[in-house]
């Protein structure tokens, strides 16, 4: 059985991770990805395998640099050529809470109440406080791209999406009311929110270290996109075209991470929007080696191994399956393996572990 992570004197190459996606040859490895990975999966590796004190990302600087050094340590001793830091504006939402069901029972489970938003007509967007970029605290993204190791990149966005915005915002039904009874809104609260992204996005092309954007925004659910891809197109897709744009005029690649059955519109995001890369698959879907078969010769493939695997199996079988995705998806190149989603916390330790350490054994 292979055993190589945690990596003792690891090669970071940011570089050679975006060429490898960027050219249409299979690179000499396969690179690992990843979109999220839970603390409560971070901690134990921190503290157990890489001999760290785990210190709780806190409101004040000390705690602050004390998490974002641990963070760090994860993403360079597992074997990534990048460290992926996400933040986004406070909007607030109107939410629901309940306590967590996964291995962290004393966290609370926090999701975004889907019939009552907090804009629901023109005097809650005229009433709503929006934040300002300008005030924004980039403490975090900067000390990052400040304290990476030699090679290692910066992979980062600005939290959710427009999409997935909006419809926190508006609450899924209101939207979908509000589709019908109140079009110009929805522009509005879509026109508010891409602006806001796109001058943060401003802000965070401008650190050196920052190698590609990996946007998240969940358009999709088993069967189909969320709301009707025409909908999509007239409000949300061309706002990440802006922002692929932008990010292209900065010399960097747009990836995006978006959940669900996109096929309506898959043709929208590569030919329209300018998407390098896409991430997030689930079997019950579309297998990422089936994706990429259709799409891999346009874009960068990212990911795949489904979560229900990684959550549900033993490691000899996440070793398995990452070793198809490696032979299948790697050998065809511009892939980099990983979850097909992210690793939540009800992931165990010691699947993530097989994954990571079988691709690192692999390259």
């Amino acid at each position: 059985m292979r055993k190589k992570i945690p990596l003792t004197k690891p090669k970071p190459d940011g570089s050679e991770f975006i060429r490898g996606l960027m050219k249409p040859s299979p690179a000499h490895r396969v690179p690992l990805v990843e979109y999220i990975v839970d603390d409560v999966v971070m901690k134990p590796i921190i503290s157990e395998l890489l001999g760290r004190e785990w210190i709780a990302l806190g409101q004040d600087r000390t705690s602050q640099s004390a998490y974002l050094d641990n963070f760090i340590q994860f993403w360079y001793r597992m074997g990534y050529d990048f460290v992926r830091f996400e933040e986004a504006l406070p909007l607030y939402r109107t939410y629901l809470i309940t306590k967590d069901i996964g291995a962290d029972k004393t966290k609370d489970r926090i999701w975004v109440d889907q019939h009552r938003g907090a804009i629901m007509s023109w005097d809650d967007f005229e009433q709503y406080r929006w934040p300002n970029v300008s005030e924004m605290d980039f403490f975090k993204f900067e000390y990052l791209n400040n304290h990476l190791p030699e090679g290692m990149g910066l992979i980062t966005c600005h939290g959710a999406g427009v999409f997935e915005h909006v419809s926190q915002l508006m609450s899924y039904e209101g939207l979908c009311l509000a589709l019908y009874d109140q079009p110009e809104l929805v522009k509005a609260v879509a026109d508010k929110i891409g602006g806001l992204i796109f001058k943060f996005y401003e802000h965070l092309l401008d650190l050196d270290r920052v190698i590609a954007i990996f946007q998240g925004d969940d358009m999709g659910f088993r069967t189909g996109t969320l709301i009707a891809p025409d909908a999509l197109r007239q409000y949300i897709l061309p706002w990440h075209a802006k922002l692929a744009k932008l990010v292209h005029q900065r010399g960097r690649p747009y990836f995006l991470h978006s959940c669900g059955h996109l096929e309506a519109i898959m043709e929208d995001l590569i030919s329209d929007v300018g998407i390098d890369a896409k991430h997030s698959f689930e079997d019950a879907i579309i297998p990422v080696q089936d994706f990429q078969q259709k799409y891999g010769d346009r874009i960068a493939v990212l990911g795949g191994l489904d979560v229900n695997i990684l959550a549900n199996s033993t490691p000899d079988q996440v070793r398995q399956k990452t070793r198809f995705l490696i032979e299948t998806c790697g050998a065809r190149g511009r892939y980099a393996v990983g979850s097909g989603n992210s690793i939540p916390s009800y992931v165990p330790v010691e699947n993530y572990l097989a994954m990571v350490d079988e691709a690192v054994a692999l390259q």
